[in-house]
C-alpha cells in the first residue's frame, strides 16, 4: 500500500482573524521579506484573491505581482493589502537574548531640555 502526501497549504488553516494574526506575527519574527510576502499571499488566498484585490484597490494581477517572492512592493501597497486582509502592524520593543534570557533592548534617549528660569528684576 502506498502513502499519498499532498502539499501543505497554510491558506487552508487560516480560517479566523486570530489564526491569521498569529501566523503573520510568527512570520514577522523571522524578519524575512520573501516569507512575509508569501504569508500575505497565503492569507489573501484564504480570504479570496479577487476580494482582496477589490478591497485593496489593486488589480488582481498587480496583487499577484506584489506578493510573489522577490517582489519589492512599497509601503503603501503593503498597507493597502494588509487593510484589505483586516490586519495591521503594531510596533513593540525588540527583544535581545542575553545568556539564554530574553530581555528588552535598552534605548538611549536624550534628556528633555529644561526651560530657562525667568529672571526677575528687583
Amino acid at each position: 500500500m502506498s502513502t499519498h502526501f499532498s502539499a501543505f497549504d497554510a491558506a487552508e488553516y487560516l480560517d479566523s482573524d486570530e489564526a491569521i494574526a498569529a501566523y503573520l506575527n510568527e512570520v514577522l519574527e523571522a524578519d524575512d521579506a520573501d516569507m512575509f510576502l508569501s504569508a500575505l499571499a497565503d492569507i489573501a488566498r484564504a480570504r479570496s484573491m479577487s476580494k482582496v484585490a477589490e478591497d485593496s484597490g489593486l488589480g488582481r494581477e498587480s496583487l499577484y505581482k506584489a506578493l510573489r517572492p522577490g517582489a519589492k512592493p512599497g509601503f503603501i501597497t503593503v498597507s493597502r493589502i494588509m487593510g484589505a486582509l483586516g490586519v495591521r502592524m503594531i510596533a513593540k520593543p525588540a527583544k535581545a537574548k542575553i545568556k539564554g534570557r530574553a530581555v528588552l533592548k535598552t534605548v538611549k534617549v536624550a534628556p528633555k531640555a529644561r526651560p530657562a528660569k525667568a529672571r526677575t528684576s528687583a
